[in-house]
């Protein structure tokens, strides 16, 4: 391990919060960011960190003060709030309780916090609170837990760490754990940590400094140990190249994932989806294609905190002919439903012991692993499937470095079973805002125009993952660009001729490979030319046909056999126009080729109702731009509307706007919000049109 340690750095933090918040608490912030920031200590909220001071209320009365990371807080970018103050002078006296159960451990801690509005703190108040040292740093080190998750792992941590450290065997974190941890302390208060059998490493110091360097001197220990005890490697069966992984992962993703989904009992909302995350790389094939994988990877985790993200054990799926759909799916299948019969009678033994009322957690593995493929990581969002992710690689490597030294030795499943239903953990869990769309995946066409942005911010709005999809260049390189700088994760760009079969299904496919499938299709490509009928270019209308019309056939096309392979429904909706019912002079190969995608629209709605998939259309009048996006069509179309009525280019939206019932201006937002009107299914609906227009008669779909 690196120590990071900066006293340039640490003065910045002094400098930039001392005056405010105090000297001890902006170091504790630093030193907290430098151990999140380094993945072989904490992961993704994991880790706990605090500092004793002294607070001053509304009065100017001081009272003694313990700052404790809030729970689920990710210490890679933690600010000062992110540690709640808590009354020590009361907390510490719990400790001469003989028992105090974790509701009552909850509401002692939440009831003396010196701002009510402060975060839940970490599960491990209570340890930190015991041990008297000003600052104490609690990480879950790759390398510690590779020594304690192994049969005589005591004395391997011994050997490898020396005897300056106490090394405490496995309890429950909450009240249980921090009394033995602060008796331990008490009895052996000149040691420089505490390892937590199968859980962790904990220092301290009278400083940050200290306590920071503590944690880097015994991981670096371990880490050396390791270096040359682990030499037994596994022995690899098969060999697997990535390019035929990612290749088979294209074809199991969309299975998985329609096997994954949760039915909800809801007939417009059937299933509960998942995202998926691919974890494939030399290091993992190598795992799934070993003699030895299944033996190693199907242990319990290598600590409780990541039982909320992974469950207690994976899903292994062996022997699968990707050659044959129908034995592809009928083995994930098989392979899915007999590990939730396996999680089901898992809950009913150990829930049976726990008087009070427990939240059940649904039965679907989060992490899969496959020979020949790698490991696919299942989150409720793409934030999810990435903590997921990132843990199950660190987990998987851990015990093969475990299995090249010793034998892996984890939790029995009593102690799993408690800690996956710690209710003070699941508020790690908890969302701020639940939307309808947030575990869904969209695919745009001509995204980077003024309409198609307007859908994807939309959808990005209500938590959707969006790929927007245009033609190569700079429109959907700067497009995607503005919606990654705010929506990060959620937003992929994607390189897409709709006129070109091949070119859809590669892009499809990069939606795959990116989230494991998708469940909204928006069909919003095209483009017009202003032209009478005796002066049409054939050339033109061709261009016109294969875009509008060869464009729409290729989307749906893709679409329905990708949403026949997910099994769970879905949703199409084809930006269509105000032309398909009132078509204008000079805009007939507009009309006509608009009104073919219309049709096609109607005839999937047709044959796509069998599989759940809603297809439906929107039609709207001009729309001229999105922000400082311009409509390509209007470009294309406006310099001739505004010859032949006279007008300027404002005149021209004015026209248009006054042209309605309502006199209202058609904007790309509104074109959006039918999408999501049809998107987050409101009505029972298929093979309808939403008009867009502020009201032209002559336009009403009939």
């Amino acid at each position: 391990m690196k120590n990071r340690w900066s006293k340039k750095e640490a003065s910045k933090f002094i400098a930039k919060y001392g005056k405010k918040w105090g000297e001890d608490l902006a170091l504790r912030t630093y030193t907290s960011r430098l151990i999140g920031e380094a993945k072989e200590l904490v992961l993704h909220g994991g880790g706990n960190t605090s500092v004793k001071g002294v607070f001053k209320n509304v009065l100017g009365k001081k009272f003694p003060v313990i700052y404790v990371k809030a729970s689920g807080q990710d210490l890679s970018n933690i600010e000062l709030e992110g540690h709640t103050g808590i009354d020590l002078d009361y907390i510490r006296q719990l400790q001469n309780l003989k028992k105090l159960s974790d509701e009552d451990m909850v509401n002692e801690i939440l009831t003396h916090r010196f701002n009510a509005k402060s975060r839940t703190p970490s599960i491990e108040t209570l340890m930190h609170a015991f041990i008297p040292a000003k600052y104490i740093d609690h990480t879950h080190a790759d390398a510690i837990l590779v020594l304690t998750n192994q049969i005589n792992g005591e004395k391997i941590t011994r050997d490898a760490l020396g005897d300056d450290v106490i090394i405490l065997e496995y309890k429950k974190p909450g009240f249980e754990l921090a009394k033995a941890a602060a008796r331990a302390f008490g009895e052996n208060p000149d040691c420089k940590g505490m390892v937590l059998m199968k859980h962790g490493l904990l220092t301290w110091g009278e400083s940050a400094r200290e306590s920071y360097e503590r944690t880097i001197e015994l991981v670096t220990k371990a880490e050396r140990y390791l270096s040359k005890k682990c030499r037994k490697p596994l022995k690899v069966k098969t060999t697997t190249s990535l390019s035929k992984a990612r290749e088979r992962y294209l074809k199991v993703a969309p299975i998985l994932r329609g096997l994954l989904a949760i039915p909800t009992g809801n007939a417009d909302w059937a299933y509960s989806r998942f995202i998926l995350k691919p974890l494939i790389n030399k290091e993992i094939l190598n795992l799934v294609d070993s003699y030895k994988g299944k033996v190693v990877a199907l242990t319990p985790p290598l600590t409780t905190d990541h039982l909320i993200r992974t469950k207690a054990y994976p899903l292994w799926i062996d022997e699968l002919n990707y050659d044959d759909e129908e034995k592809l799916r009928g083995k994930i299948k098989t392979s899915v439903a007999k590990y939730i019969e396996k999680y089901d009678k898992y809950f009913e033994r150990y829930s049976k012991k726990i008087k009070q009322k427990i939240n059940r957690f649904d039965s679907m593995s989060r992490v899969i692993l496959i020979p020949g493929l790698g490991a696919i990581c299942a989150g409720q969002d793409v934030v999810e499937a990435d903590i997921v992710k990132d843990i199950t690689f660190q987990t998987l490597s851990a015990k093969m470095k475990i299995y090249s030294m010793g034998e892996y030795e984890g939790l029995n499943e009593k102690h799993l079973f408690g800690m996956e239903y710690f209710s003070l953990q699941h508020a790690k869990l908890a969302r701020k805002d639940k939307f309808p769309l947030g575990s869904s995946v969209a695919i745009v066409s001509g995204a980077a125009g003024a309409i198609g942005s307007g859908i994807c911010e939309e959808l990005l709005k209500n938590e959707c993952h969006v790929a927007v999809s245009d033609l190569p260049g700079d429109n959907l390189n700067s497009l995607v660009d503005e919606f990654k700088a705010k929506y990060k994760e959620r937003v992929i760009g994607v390189n897409l001729d709709v006129t070109n079969p091949k070119s859809v299904a590669n892009g499809f496919d990069k939606v795959i490979e990116s989230w494991g499938g998708i469940d909204l299709v928006v069909v919003n490509a095209g483009i017009a030319s202003v032209s009478s009928l005796m002066g049409m270019d054939p050339n033109t209308f061709r261009k016109l046909e294969q875009v509008n019309i060869e464009g729409t056939l290729n989307f749906l096309s893709e679409s329905g056999r990708h949403f026949r392979v997910q099994g769970t429904g879905g949703d199409v909706v084809v930006i269509s126009t105000k032309n398909v019912f009132s078509p204008g002079t000079k805009f007939g190969a507009y009309s006509a080729t608009k009104a073919a995608a219309h049709q096609l629209a109607r005839i999937a709605s047709l044959e796509f109702a069998e599989m759940d998939v809603r297809v439906n259309m929107v039609s709207p009048d001009a729309v001229f731009s999105h922000g400082k996006r311009k409509s390509g069509l209007w470009a294309e179309v406006g310099p001739d509307r505004m010859r032949a009525r006279g007008l300027s280019e404002k005149e021209l939206e004015e026209y248009y706007k006054n042209r309605n019932l309502l006199k209202a201006k058609v904007t790309a937002e509104h074109v959006a919000k039918a999408v999501l009107f049809f998107a987050t299914r409101q009505t029972p609906t298929t093979g309808s049109t939403i008009p867009v227009d502020g009201g032209l008669p002559d336009a009403t779909p009939r």
